[in-house]
């Protein structure tokens, strides 16, 4: 089973964060066999983390909430909420799987929080240009709750074109970056 999760940062938790970073970087190599995807989303600045994304696969929705609350940063407090959702890989791939490399370009999270019927079941055209895709499901993968994708783009505006105009109760857009220990 495949999950998003996305720990976005608690406002003054930087020095946290960066005080955590060995021990959240090992958390995550404890993981390196189940990741599709994982970075951090970044201030207007490029230099200041907001959150970090990771989509994994995951033996189920137990093992799913585990890896996201047992994460040091939010064992800390460095987190003020997470994201956790079900969530299915429509390109079959992981980030390092990207024909378009770890740095060319622009990269964002587009969260589409839905209502409603589902939108975007199916992948948009432009498919090159995305990193990761796929809808965001209820545990037990029957209700759709929105899209979330990680994608190429020219600019936030560009980016939030993945998903359809008006078929969402909100739409997010962060700048996201690949993640990992660097090398």
């Amino acid at each position: 089973m495949e999950f998003f999760c996305y720990h976005r940062d608690r406002p003054r938790s930087l020095a946290l964060r960066y005080q955590l970073l060995e021990e959240h970087w090992s958390y995550m190599d404890g993981y390196a066999a189940e990741m599709i995807a994982r970075g951090p989303t970044m201030a207007g600045d490029g230099e200041t983390p907001t959150g970090s994304v990771h989509i994994l696969d995951l033996p189920d929705a137990a093992a799913a909430r585990a890896f996201a609350f047992d994460e040091p940063g939010y064992q800390a407090g460095a987190y003020r909420d997470v994201l956790l959702r079900r969530w299915r890989n429509l390109l079959g791939r992981t980030m390092w799987d990207f024909p378009g490399g770890r740095e060319d370009g622009n990269r964002y999270l587009v969260l589409g929080l839905g209502e409603g019927p589902g939108a975007d079941l199916d992948l948009p055209p432009g498919r090159d240009e995305l990193v990761a895709y796929g809808p965001l499901l209820s545990d037990d993968g029957t209700a759709w709750l929105g899209t979330a994708a990680l994608v190429r783009a020219p600019d936030a505006d560009a980016a939030r074109g993945v998903l359809t105009a008006g078929a969402y109760a909100a739409v997010e857009v962060h700048d996201w970056y690949f993640g990992g220990r660097p090398a």
